[in-house]
């Protein structure tokens, strides 16, 4: 049974992003990925009696950014807390984050999915620290511990449960990770661990207000493993419901290999961590003058860039997403449209610049022309100087390899230049249609599509230089002089 036809599914997500800062969030420990196992650690990340937190002053203007990204109310004095629970790969017995009064309060997320809009709302962002990392593949019979990752600084980016699929849950991941690095505060790689997603999953009869038990799906790290865990655990609470059973509320894991979750333990409530305020950290405040400053230097972001594109540029939805798909591959383009139409720089950019980029591995950061080079190139094409598809396949190529000439002159020199002369092209004209004396034939017999035959000819005769409009002019008088 499909569960929209009898259930709402309602969702609601829990995005750790690990901070890009030098250092940890209480600590001077480094805040390095890749390192030696228990390399970045010290007396106070190893939890040692006596050590005393201090807090990197970072985290709080990286959680300040990202609130005013997402329309928060910022906090004007904030405190921690300790979250007591006992993980092996967590040294003090609990961690510091925060309970009552988080750094951001409120805000929300769009996410666009086939062009249609919708608002995710958040409940709050709050500072937290990171625990070690437990290894169980090492040894067979063993667990070890790398507390590399103890102390290292996150937000918590926590949502209303405004999502209704799995489907959105990946929309909502990916604009979150996508907005995190806009505003270069983490570089959202998941296979890293720096951005992780624990999902709130419940359903309930469509008739019915009260809300269902939920689950939580742990530590997912994909996007696409969030619709697929997101799914699997919707279709298989429906399954319980319809047996007459009741679902448990409790914390699952995802197997990605066999798609399925299973219960990790009985879900915790707030009261189980036995919060109590951090009495190592004295409670801050949050000057308005460090917020107006943050304000002011904060980058376009991708829902701005987004509407601009769409509205002021005129270019489609599917257009504008891929534009904004990174800030610099949107900066890109605003530089670019300055000298050229925006669907003509567009579709320069979304065909051989990304085929260029696939094919190195390499962002728009990498490549070798600058905006004011390309357009250039662009511009040949555009004043009907060099055909778009010797622009393409000869001149860019080319040009990538000596970037610093200027594309006509090599455009010049690798006779690339469009040819107008008519005498030239009636002779390849002529040459084409000689070349295929029974398909002339079939053309005045009714076979029409036969002309892109005929072009395509020309174009190859003249090496792609011939003026396509004059070509197609010559080759329909031609074939009317022809006509039996």
């Amino acid at each position: 049974m499909q569960a929209a036809d009898k259930y709402d599914v309602v969702i609601g997500l829990e995005v750790h992003a690990q901070l890009n800062t030098l250092s940890k969030a209480f600590s001077a420990d480094p805040n390095a990925f890749g390192s030696d196992p228990n390399q970045n650690v010290s007396v106070i990340s190893l939890g040692h009696p006596g050590s005393l937190p201090k807090l990197n002053a970072r985290v709080v203007e990286h959680a300040i950014k990202l609130g005013l990204a997402a329309g928060s109310k910022i906090a004007p004095s904030v405190s921690f807390a300790r979250k007591n629970y006992f993980y092996t790969d967590l040294p003090k017995g609990y961690q510091i984050s925060q309970h009552e009064s988080p750094v951001c309060d409120g805000g929300n997320i769009m996410i666009r999915m086939k062009g249609i809009s919708k608002n995710i709302r958040l409940t709050r962002i709050h500072i937290e620290e990171d625990a070690g990392k437990s290894l169980h593949d090492q040894m067979p019979d063993a667990s070890w511990i790398d507390l590399n990752r103890a102390g290292v600084p996150l937000l918590e980016i926590v949502t209303e449960p405004d999502l209704n699929s799995g489907e959105e849950a990946q929309a909502y991941l990916g604009e979150i990770r996508r907005l995190v690095r806009y505003l270069q505060i983490c570089d959202g790689n998941m296979e890293e661990g720096s951005l992780r997603c624990d999902a709130n999953v419940s359903i309930k009869k469509k008739s019915e207000t009260k809300l269902g038990t939920r689950t939580e799906i742990k530590n997912l790290n994909s996007i696409s493993n969030v619709r697929k865990a997101i799914e699997f655990e919707v279709n298989r609470q429906v399954d319980i419901l319809e047996r007459g059973e009741n679902v448990i509320q409790q914390t699952v894991s995802y197997d990605d290999q066999r798609n399925l979750t299973f219960p990790l333990r009985s879900k915790e409530e707030a009261d189980d961590y036995r919060y109590f305020p951090e009495p190592d950290l004295n409670p801050f405040e949050i000057p308005e003058d460090l917020i107006s400053r943050i304000r002011s230097e904060l980058p376009s972001l991708p829902n701005e860039l987004y509407r601009k594109f769409t509205e002021e540029f005129g270019l489609g939805d599917a257009d504008a997403e891929a534009l904004i798909e990174s800030a610099p591959l949107a900066g890109y383009f605003e530089e670019l449209v300055n000298d050229a139409k925006p669907k003509t720089a567009a579709n320069w950019l979304l065909g051989p610049v990304k085929s260029w980029m696939n094919e190195n591995n390499s962002g728009i950061e990498e490549f070798p022309l600058s905006p004011a080079k390309l357009q250039s190139l662009i511009k040949l094409t555009t004043d009907e100087l060099v055909s778009y598809t010797a622009a393409q396949q000869k001149l860019l190529p080319a040009l990538l390899l000596n970037p610093d000439l200027d594309p006509g002159s090599l455009a010049e020199g690798m006779d690339l230049l469009k040819e107008t002369g008519e005498d030239i092209i009636l002779n390849q004209v002529k040459e084409a249609l000689d070349k295929y004396p029974e398909k002339v034939q079939e053309y005045h017999r009714g076979k029409k599509g036969l002309l892109g035959l005929f072009m395509g000819e020309v174009m190859k005769l003249s090496g792609g230089k011939a003026d396509p409009a004059i070509a197609n002019k010559m080759i329909l008088e031609e074939l009317l002089n022809r006509k039996q």
